[in-house]
């Protein structure tokens, strides 16, 4: 699918809870713009899709994949078990109107940074070496319904466009279920990012990933949560700066209740004291905000 989510769309596959799935994705965008000037370095998969998928929008994700057994109030577990780059470019851009501080950039700007495989590092033009650190931008489940066919731009509930680059192997992401099947679809790889995505894009390349899902009834979560090995990771999402950073400290103060016997008071307390309250971007229409908390703190 290219930039949209719709609880209506056919999934493509199913699987069982715990099955664990692969993917290869394309990057966001499209023609002309964003595509690698050197046309034979635009791998044939991606060509195909350029010309037989319709573009509804910015992210190329994949068509739903169907969980078994999921229903709506449920949770899906998503373990990042695997991300690897497999597109030797990916491009970085600024679009006009777009981005945190879009009265300052008014032009069209973009590059097309070499990346180097066997290194795990993108060259930028100006000689930088950056250590690539993958991740995909839209994790997420389809939305409601009732909510109708959504771009892919703005995260929600349901995950979405969340540029979260914690979210990266490793970890453990939990969606709340709105359809039966859970829906999950995947996509907009990031070679690397920073906390913001301030000028609008990451480092947007085509990633492999394999996922594990399982349907969890024992959890309850109505927004997205995550787990890294070593930290409780809650995300807030609002168009506002400061509604996202409540958001996820509500969220912390909730689950470390859940796994503790101290009280809202305390727990609002060891978020202050432990608790790192990051930006995770300022560019999708609902900013996202998360907070960090060490498990051993528990």
């Amino acid at each position: 699918m290219w930039g949209y989510f719709d609880a209506n769309e056919p999934p493509f596959l199913e699987v069982d809870s715990g099955d664990t799935v692969a993917v290869r994705c394309m990057p966001a965008g499209g023609p002309p713009l964003f595509l690698n000037p050197d046309a034979s370095l635009i791998p044939p998969e991606f060509s195909t899709i350029l010309a037989e998928v319709p573009q509804k929008g910015t992210h190329i994700i994949t068509k739903p994949i169907y969980v078994r057994g999921a229903k709506p109030g449920d949770v899906l577990q998503i373990d990042i078990l695997d991300i690897k780059p497999w597109m030797e470019w990916g491009f970085v851009a600024i679009l006009p109107l777009r981005g945190t501080i879009p009265e300052d950039f008014d032009e069209y700007d973009i590059i097309h940074p070499k990346i180097d495989l066997d290194a795990n590092e993108v060259l930028l033009p100006w000689g930088l070496r950056l250590k690539l650190d993958p991740f995909f931008g839209v994790m997420a489940v389809a939305p409601p319904k009732t909510w109708g066919r959504l771009d892919t731009i703005v995260p929600r509930a349901f995950g979405g466009n969340m540029d979260n680059k914690e979210l990266r192997a490793g970890v453990t992401l939990f969606l709340p279920v709105f359809n039966d099947g859970a829906l999950f679809s995947v996509g907009d790889g990031h070679g690397v990012q920073g906390d913001g995505e301030v000028c609008i894009t990451a480092l947007e390349t085509g990633l492999e990933g394999t996922f594990r899902l399982t349907v969890r009834k024992d959890l309850g979560y109505t927004h997205p949560f995550a787990e890294t090995p070593t930290h409780l990771m809650s995300i807030g999402l609002n168009e506002d700066l400061d509604d996202a950073a409540k958001q996820a400290v509500r969220e912390m103060i909730a689950r470390v209740c859940e796994r503790t016997n101290i009280s809202r008071n305390q727990a609002y307390m060891l978020c202050s004291l432990a608790g790192d309250l990051r930006v995770t971007q300022t560019v999708d229409g609902n900013k996202g905000v998360h907070m960090l908390l060490a498990k051993a703190l528990l």
